[in-house]
């Protein structure tokens, strides 16, 4: 008689898998999004520049004193010392009215009743300008005739 053969081992069973703890990834993940909200967001409030108008920082003056920011409004009482470059004048919007100063050239856009935005700091009462934009009207008009270039080269000397 022939010898049975061994019985065939069974199958072991499959080893348990180490189940790992997803709270490390989750807190990373958190870490990451929190340091880059901060870095992005925590110095914001130090490099933003209001743009207000006379009558904005009138009601704001408080939070608003000594800080940089952008005042626009209409020119008036303008005063320029070409050799001193020193410039002088009063921004309103009709509500409040603040005395600017600026040291600096002036472009020949700006004069009385133009529109003016003005960089800088409050000190005081008045407004410390390093920089100024002066608003230009959209439209452009070529001169049809050579009277008209003459007359538009004259203007600008």
């Amino acid at each position: 008689m022939t010898s049975p053969l061994p019985p065939t081992p069974s199958p072991l069973p499959q080893a348990r898998q180490r189940r790992r703890s997803p709270l490390p990834v989750v807190l990373g993940v958190v870490a990451l999004v929190g340091l880059t909200g901060f870095i992005a967001f925590g110095n914001l409030g130090k490099s933003l520049e209001y743009f207000v108008t006379p009558t904005e920082y009138a009601q704001q003056q408080a939070t608003l004193e000594g800080r940089p920011l952008r005042i626009g409004g209409l020119v008036r009482n303008a005063t320029y010392d070409p050799q001193k470059l020193k410039l002088a004048f009063t921004v309103t919007d009709g509500g409040a009215s603040y005395p600017v100063t600026y040291t600096g050239a002036v472009t020949d856009l700006f004069r009385e009743n133009q529109g003016v935005v003005v960089r800088g700091t409050f000190q005081g009462g008045t407004f410390h300008a390093s920089e100024l934009i002066v608003k230009h009207s959209e439209e452009y008009n070529v001169p049809k005739t050579q009277a008209d270039m003459d007359q538009l080269l004259r203007r600008s000397e």
